[in-house]
């Protein structure tokens, strides 16, 4: 097995004096399915296509984008595993001082806003080959969106990177038309309608009643009703098999957004895990890359999540169908990690965006053809939904006798609410798999927040705590669980977090990290944010903005750490709450000082 060419002297290696299709991507170049650039790269070498990579170019001037000439079809762009935004910036909008995906962990390695700056250095440098964007950040800033870091809607990237072409998704389907159409001869203008992509036109396609127009850049940038609308319309065309083509006006052009591209199938997912990876970083980086570190014992046995959370975009990116490898394919991969020198035998995890999902599906193929939902398991779980855990339960039991593997985790995490109708994989998972702590994400207990998560609620996770308590202590074993909570989301108050630290406390759960929430593009809780709307239901939604109630919100799930105390005093008389604080922090705080006082001259800056 060899690295894919990122440098002229290397494609030469391959026998390759020009390339057909070249990868610049914001990620180092680590050969491994979990990155996505060299998955596609990997993907298109199988079928035959001569592919070449460009990690992390210096964007300061177009020389690093020459690195591999000029291809015969096209450049594929990528910002990376993360939208550069949130690679770069906190949620209080402060710069990161790292990048897992970088060298060394070293912040600086791609730019903000990485696909526009890509793209314009590609069109400086070979103005006639089209550049085709692609991976979350294009993906979920297709249509017009909010911008957290700018706090202002912007257009579609397609337009501001002034791209060819946008692919939406995980890519593999339409990248793969794209490159096979263009090597039969047909123009590359002429080709607009693959499933998976998104165009501009001067114009909207003909289409009928498979056409559906949603709420102009100029409406919803002016209008926080048509925002919600452009998002509630767009959100509902997410099923491949009975989506429509979207168009959204943006000035005197239109954004046309073909329908997902299919679900690939089993057989296609083997074939993707089974393609020669090196599963290493390229040769040529000289200090570790964390992410790598963190992924290089782990086991993707499936994608997509039908789980549908609010401020998650694994659905609208991956898809709501789980796309599931086969167990010949999980357990070939685990035989030739097993042949790795530094592997010493104990897989870091099994499973995927929601491991015990892996196998699930709908019952009703009909049902499935035309269903709307935006989730599987909110409100309640749908009657159509396949739970059994047979498939999923039987793969980690097979895993963990595979000769030669000491350990197999689940640390990818779990849904807890799943694991009610799943007796034997919780038993198998209690039993062998985690290791003394398991991720759940419940992110908030407050029923008017997890219902605006789209998240069970507070029931759900106490008997889950129990069921987990009581399986543990049965088969004697000392393990905890591992809460996530998000601070900060819309429609929570300081009082929910008060509630939610009590509940933390007498439940007897500590969390060492709070995820402050972060306006992700694309999100239904972003859309929420942004517009102060349930887009679905049309209620008004209390959004915390100030950087100072998100820091007060955050400091009250930490009530355990001592330079959180001051904070906490601070929010519990914000709300009027002081009473709980001899619980929180079991009688050791000291009272707030009142405010000093002064004249009721007015403040000047």
């Amino acid at each position: 097995m060899s690295f894919l060419p990122i440098t002229r002297a290397e494609a030469l290696t391959h026998g390759w004096d020009e390339l057909d299709v070249i990868f610049v991507t914001g990620d180092a170049y680590v050969d491994h399915p979990s990155f996505g650039v060299p998955l596609l790269a990997r993907w298109l070498e199988f079928h035959g296509f001569r592919v070449g990579i460009i990690p992390q170019p210096d964007w300061r001037s177009k020389d690093a984008f020459t690195a591999l000439g000029r291809p015969r079809h096209f450049f594929a762009v990528s910002a990376g595993a993360m939208d550069s935004m949130v690679a770069h910036y906190t949620p209080a909008r402060k710069l990161r001082r790292d990048d897992a995906y970088t060298p060394g962990n070293r912040h600086g390695g791609r730019p903000n806003r990485a696909t526009i700056v890509y793209t314009s250095r590609l069109k400086e440098a070979y103005r006639d080959v089209p550049v085709v964007i692609g991976g979350i950040e294009a993906s979920l800033r297709r249509f017009a969106h909010y911008d957290f870091w700018e706090d202002k809607v912007r257009r579609s990237i397609l337009f501001d990177a002034k791209a060819d072409l946008l692919v939406y998704g995980m890519g593999e389907t339409p990248l793969l038309e794209l490159a096979a159409r263009l090597r039969k001869g047909e123009d590359f203008k002429a080709i607009t309608d693959i499933r998976g992509t998104a165009h501009v036109g001067k114009d909207i396609p003909e289409g009928g009643t498979s056409m559906l127009e949603i709420p102009s850049f100029k409406e919803v940038l002016t209008d926080r009703h048509k925002y919600n609308e452009a998002f509630r319309l767009v959100s509902m065309e997410q099923n491949s098999r009975c989506a429509r083509t979207s168009v959204q006006k943006q000035g005197e052009r239109y954004l046309v957004c073909n329908p997902p591209a299919f679900p690939i199938s089993e057989q296609t997912m083997d074939i993707i895990y089974a393609l020669p990876f090196v599963k290493a970083p390229h040769p040529s980086y000289t200090e570790q890359i964390p992410a790598h570190e963190q992924i290089k014992a782990s086991i993707t046995t499936h994608r997509g999540c039908f789980g549908g959370c609010a401020f998650c975009a694994i659905t609208y990116h991956q898809g709501k169908t789980i796309q599931s490898r086969s167990e010949s394919s999980v357990l070939l991969e685990i035989k030739k990690l097993l042949e790795q020198k530094w592997f010493k035998g104990s897989i870091s995890d099994i499973g995927g965006p929601t491991a015990n999902m892996y196998g699930l599906k709908c019952s009703d193929s009909k049902a499935e053809a035309s269903c709307r939902r935006g989730s599987c398991l909110y409100p309640r779980p749908c009657r159509n939904l396949d739970m059994s855990d047979k498939r999923v339960a039987a793969l980690l039991s097979k895993v963990r006798k595979t000769s030669g593997v000491k350990h197999s985790a689940v640390s990818s995490g779990v849904r807890y609410d799943l694991l009610k109708h799943q007796d034997a994989y919780l038993k198998e998972l209690l039993g062998y798999h985690v290791g003394g702590l398991l991720k759940v994400a419940p992110e908030h207990i407050a029923e008017r927040v997890t219902d605006l998560m789209r998240k069970p609620g507070r029931r759900d996770f106490e008997q889950f705590l129990a069921q987990f308590r009581k399986e543990s202590a049965a088969l004697g074993k000392k393990q905890h669980v591992v809460p996530y909570f998000i601070s900060g989301h819309p429609g929570t108050t300081l009082s929910d977090m008060v509630d939610l630290a009590l509940f933390l406390k007498r439940s007897g759960l500590r969390v060492e990290q709070v995820q402050d929430f972060t306006p992700t593009p694309g999100t239904l809780s972003t859309c929420i944010y942004y517009t102060g709307i349930d887009p679905f239901s049309g209620n008004e939604v209390y959004v915390p903005r100030s950087d100072k109630e998100k820091r007060l919100q955050k400091s009250l799930l930490l009530s355990h750490l001592a330079e959180e105390r001051s904070n906490i005093m601070r929010a519990l008389q914000v709300c009027s709450r002081k009473t709980a604080a001899g619980e929180l922090l079991d009688g050791k705080h000291e009272a707030i000082p009142a405010p000093a006082v002064h004249g009721s001259r007015k403040k000047t800056r």
